[in-house]
Parts: structure tokens; C-alpha cells; sequence
């Protein structure tokens, strides 16, 4: 089974996809994309939508994984998020790959064990798990592969 992880941002998006081979976890890719502070929001939504639509044709996951929507301190930048997982989500419906989403709280108690997990933690069991020889260079890409590594978890629990 091939994974595309997705940590949606506004600015920057992480992507990571992971293949399950019977249960052996392997990194494909990962990386990021990325919009410039001096881009207007509806072309880094654009810039996201391409990148990610690439990746889709590029790699044919056959599931999607995204992180859910959190509630942080500020609405006006939730709803940004919520537009940019928008994007992700578009994408995932055109391409006509199914999508799941899990908390981040979920995410970080598959990759680490805690639910409270730093993303130091994350990258560390990351790393460990996939068996990379370094860390991304960007927590967003970090998130992405744990992202997709907690769907490959899930789909192994029984319904």
C-alpha cells in the first residue's frame, strides 16, 4: 500500500509518502511545498493545489492521509488551515483516492506512543521507523511521513 501523508499550511505544506509492504514501512519521498510570504493566499492555494497534483500523478498513492483540523488561538488563522486542507482534500477528490484524517494527538501516539510527543520526538521515531539516514530538513515533511505512517498503523487495526 503506497501513502500520501499531507501536513497542510498556509504557507508551507508537507508531503511524505510511505509504502507498506507487509508490514515494512519504507520512505518513497518527501519534502516540502512552498509559497512565498509575498504570494497572495489564493496563489500559495494554487501553488499547493499543483504540488500536490503532481505528487498524486507522480507517485499513485492509493490512500491519502491528512491531519484534521485543531483549534488554536486564533480563528482567522484556523480558517486559513481549514482553506489550505481544502486544497488538500480537492486534491485527493479529483485524483479519486480515498482520504483519512487523524488528530495530530492521534498521530503522535502512532508514531511515538504519547499523544504529547515534541516534534523532535516525532522526527526521532520518524527517522528510526523508516530508516532514514538523516532527519527532513523541515518539520512539516516530518509530519507529513507520520502522518502517512499512522494511516499505515490504522488500516491494520480490525474495524
Amino acid at each position: 500500500m503506497r501513502v500520501l501523508g499531507i501536513d497542510p499550511g498556509t504557507l508551507v505544506t508537507g508531503f511524505g509518502i510511505v509504502d507498506d509492504m507487509r508490514g515494512k514501512l519504507t520512505s518513497v519521498d518527501y519534502g516540502t511545498i512552498e509559497g512565498r510570504r509575498k504570494d497572495t493566499f489564493p496563489d500559495r492555494l494554487k501553488i499547493m493545489f499543483d504540488g500536490l497534483s503532481k505528487a498524486i500523478e507522480d507517485y499513485k498513492p492509493e490512500h491519502i492521509a491528512l491531519e484534521s483540523a485543531f483549534y488554536g488561538k486564533s480563528v482567522k488563522a484556523a480558517i486559513k488551515i481549514g482553506e489550505a486542507r481544502g486544497v488538500a482534500i480537492l486534491c485527493a477528490a479529483a485524483a479519486g483516492i480515498p482520504l483519512f484524517e487523524y488528530a495530530p494527538t492521534e498521530v503522535k501516539r502512532a508514531v511515538v506512543g504519547t499523544g504529547n510527543a515534541q516534534k523532535v520526538q516525532v522526527g526521532k521515531m520518524v527517522k528510526l521507523l523508516l530508516s532514514l539516514t538523516e532527519l527532513p530538513a523541515r518539520y512539516d515533511a516530518t509530519d507529513a511521513l507520520a502522518i502517512a505512517i499512522c494511516h499505515c498503523h490504522r488500516m491494520k487495526l480490525p474495524i
